[in-house]
């Protein structure tokens, strides 16, 4: 039974020898730490949201209106925040979200956080755009529970072909985002005129794709021409804009691991989701990154919980900081969340190490609120572990 408040003693006994942590310790301390260390392009392609980037501050606004309850005398010497989520065991109830275009920040990538998410004993969600392909990703750390992200393409064959190659790669479920069939309005990349896809980045799931590549004249590797050829097919082919529920059902029969829809924030579309044949939905707005003003991730999960009524896993995405509001998330009805830029910049500042010191610090947090909070797990977590903050 793992404690990984561990941490702040290895911390503090480090410093008697005059050591001091060289990565910072906050969310906000990396971000700031990444502005300064990546270039601009891979920073805005991260750190940016849509138009004004008001889902972004909204996500995190969110966080702020909720308060925990702490409760005292209960006896929490002995903690546990394992879990089980579709089968797959976690020592936490954290998962690396699926984040596309990880050559940018560090060449190590898709590798490195499937590293740092395996030696915790997370889980990590492999984005369709990895910068490498997911089968390498699944060699880094094979042993390692992992999921696969699935942009749906146009292409209903090169679709079945990506989720296929990853049921026979080990990946133990099928997330499906699916508010992205068209890349949001970002003007930190628009200003920047960077797209990383159009430069062969974080397309090599496709390129390797024998159903994609039958659809070439030539191999992409055989010049720049081709390449380029390549890389205006995959434009015609990402994003699906005529997807509807019905095509839910497609994925039963392609693959027999669990399904997943990630991108609901209205209850109506949870229970679609379901009653189309998924077996869990992840509450996300995409980080802030789709839609400008819409609603925070957080504030859709209570609605989305009770139309699910427990039948479900319900996870979320977007706005995660810190181990309190992995505790309001879970306090919410959240089975586990998924955590996204944080780990992007640790990445991005020291490759796998960085990755791993972010998940510790996030689950250093998480078990130590959690204690002083009287709690001994996440089960023990309700609607009674937390209030809504009244606002005049």
């Amino acid at each position: 039974m793992a404690h990984f408040d561990d941490l702040t003693t290895e911390i503090y006994l480090r410093g008697l020898a005059g050591e001091r942590p060289d990565l910072p310790m906050t969310a906000e301390g990396l971000e700031a730490a990444a502005r300064d260390a990546l270039p601009a392009e891979a920073f805005g392609y991260v750190a940016g949201g849509a138009s004004t980037e008001r889902t972004i501050a909204a996500n995190r606004e969110a966080f702020a209106r909720w308060r925990i309850v702490p409760r005292m005398l209960r006896g929490v010497t002995e903690r546990d925040l394992s879990t089980t989520v579709l089968g797959t065991p976690m020592t936490a109830p954290v998962l690396t979200a699926p984040i596309g275009g990880l050559g940018l920040v560090h060449p190590d990538g898709d590798l490195a956080v499937t590293r740092a998410a395996a030696a915790l004993g997370l889980t990590s969600v492999l984005s369709t755009l990895s910068s490498t392909t997911l089968e390498a990703a699944a060699a880094a750390a094979p042993d390692a529970p992992r999921w696969f992200q699935l942009y749906w393409p146009r292409d209903r064959d090169v679709a079945e072909s990506l989720v296929r190659r990853a049921e026979a790669a080990g990946y133990r479920a099928i997330v499906v985002t699916v508010d992205t069939w068209s890349v949001g309005w970002r003007p930190r990349d628009l200003q920047l005129a960077h797209l990383p896809f159009l430069r062969a980045e974080a397309i090599a799931n496709y390129l390797s794709d024998p159903v994609f590549r039958s659809r070439l004249g030539t191999p992409p590797e055989e010049s720049a021409r081709a390449m380029e050829l390549a890389v205006r097919r995959w434009v015609e082919l990402f994003g699906n804009p005529t997807l509807g529920w019905s095509d839910l059902s497609l994925l039963r029969e392609w693959t027999r691991v669990p399904v997943l829809v990630k991108g609901i924030c209205h209850p109506d579309d949870a229970r679609a989701a379901l009653d189309h044949g998924a077996d869990a939905v992840v509450v996300s707005n995409h980080g802030g990154r789709q839609v400008d003003g819409a609603r925070a991730a957080l504030d859709c999960l209570p609605d989305v919980v009770a139309a699910v009524g427990g039948g479900s896993p319900v996870l979320l995405d977007s706005g995660i900081r810190c181990g309190a509001d992995v505790l309001i998330a879970l306090a919410l009805g959240a089975r586990a969340v998924l955590l996204g830029r944080p780990w992007v910049y640790g990445l991005g500042l020291a490759g796998q190490r960085g990755v791993e010191h972010v998940l510790r610090v996030l689950l250093g947090d998480l078990d130590l609120t959690l204690a002083l909070a009287g709690y001994a797990g996440p089960p023990e977590l309700g609607a009674h572990s937390v209030v809504r903050e009244i606002v005049s």
